[in-house]
């Protein structure tokens, strides 16, 4: 169900997904954990946000000091630029402001600055927040928004979802350390996967498991209402190239030989081997708990894999879903004289009761020697 409603998302160009400030704290402390300093001395930059009531904001603004930021940088679409229209009510934080502009406050982007005291109450948090107009509508194409990601030292956001493949290139291009929060199946897209490979891009410290929690402008389409708010669960995942503890454990496994005999997975317990592919030199391995720890040839995992991939463990040398890209030994493969195409071809194929059938995407990995 998760997955139709992002599809439906999509086709609605519904970017209008709103992180939980409690997801933000819990994310963001796992690179803190790992490096206290992460953040001190350096510039923020918080795009395609809705300051006013984003969590983002709030959040950074809330651990400036505490964080030793430099500078705290927030941006907003212009409410007629956004591709999923809901009806845009300034706030009561705009309209009093003396600077406030009734048809700017429509056709143009905010940009919300933090970086001294600016209430003299000797803190430096939320309330010393200041705003403007931008001069455009705050896409982050824009040559504005991108003066502003060249100052930056990190970017921290959840991108619209429709314009994900973009965001991504925007931010690499640059050069700069991002936290972003990403469909799943991303992963697999040709503008991610590469930089997974080469490890220039890692899951969060935030599991799979479950999805997130959003809230969602779009009444037509709610999974839960808590507390009054219209709440979305989306199959969604943070990315990242800034490190985090989890990232170095290692997953605890059993050999080949004691999984094939004792694991909880009835597709690998009782059998005689592991499945090999039809089309590639590799097994199938469709659990991440049932990696063979004792096997270094190529093995086929489920994507879910990467949020416990440990870069010291294993490596990761390929994918299935599409086709021979990154240098993957694949075998001569014919049904009755004929080569094989389509899914067969493109994803791990494999007999089941005599029958050849495809798996889901997998990523190829090998055992780091």
């Amino acid at each position: 169900m998760a997955n139709e409603s992002l599809s439906k998302a999509k086709e609605a160009k519904n970017d209008e997904f709103y992180t939980q400030y409690h997801d933000i704290e819990k994310e963001i402390s796992a690179y803190l954990e790992y490096n206290p300093d992460v953040f001190r001395g350096k510039t923020v930059l918080l795009p395609c946000d809705d300051p006013e009531w984003s969590n983002f904001t709030k959040y950074f603004a809330q651990n400036f000091e505490t964080f030793g930021l430099k500078k705290l940088i927030s941006t907003s679409y212009a409410p007629e630029s956004k591709r999923y229209k809901f009806g845009y009510v300034p706030t009561l934080f705009e309209t009093e402001a003396p600077h406030y502009d009734a048809d700017k406050s429509k056709t143009h982007g905010k940009i919300f600055v933090l970086d001294h005291d600016v209430t003299g109450d000797g803190k430096i948090n939320v309330e010393d927040l200041q705003w403007q107009y931008l001069e455009g509508d705050g896409d982050f194409r824009s040559k504005e928004i991108c003066n502003l990601r060249d100052q930056a030292d990190f970017i921290i956001t959840n991108p619209p979802f429709s314009l994900f493949r973009e965001f991504l290139a925007w931010v690499v291009e640059a050069d700069k350390q991002f936290i972003l929060i990403a469909n799943k199946n991303c992963v697999t897209y040709k503008e991610v996967f590469p930089l997974i490979k080469d490890n220039k891009l890692w899951s969060g410290k935030t599991e799979w498991a479950g999805g997130m929690w959003f809230e969602t402008k779009n009444d037509d389409d709610v999974d839960r209402v808590i507390d009054g708010v219209n709440m979305k669960n989306v199959p969604s995942i943070w990315l990242s190239n800034v490190d985090h503890g989890r990232r170095h454990q290692q997953l605890a496994l059993m050999t080949m030989a004691d999984n094939l005999k004792f694991s909880r997975h009835k597709e690998i317990r009782g059998k005689d081997d592991y499945i090999h592919y039809e089309n590639y030199d590799a097994i199938e391995v469709p659990f991440t708990d049932a990696i063979p720890c004792d096997y270094e040839d190529a093995m086929g995992v489920p994507i879910s894999f990467l949020d416990k991939y440990c870069p010291d463990q294993f490596e990761i040398i390929g994918i299935t879903d599409r086709g021979n890209e990154y240098g993957i030994k694949t075998k001569e493969f014919t049904i009755e004289d004929s080569p094989v195409f389509g899914d067969l071809n493109r994803r791990g194929a494999i007999m089941v009761d005599g029958e050849l059938k495809s798996t889901y995407a997998r990523i190829l990995i090998r055992k780091k020697q």
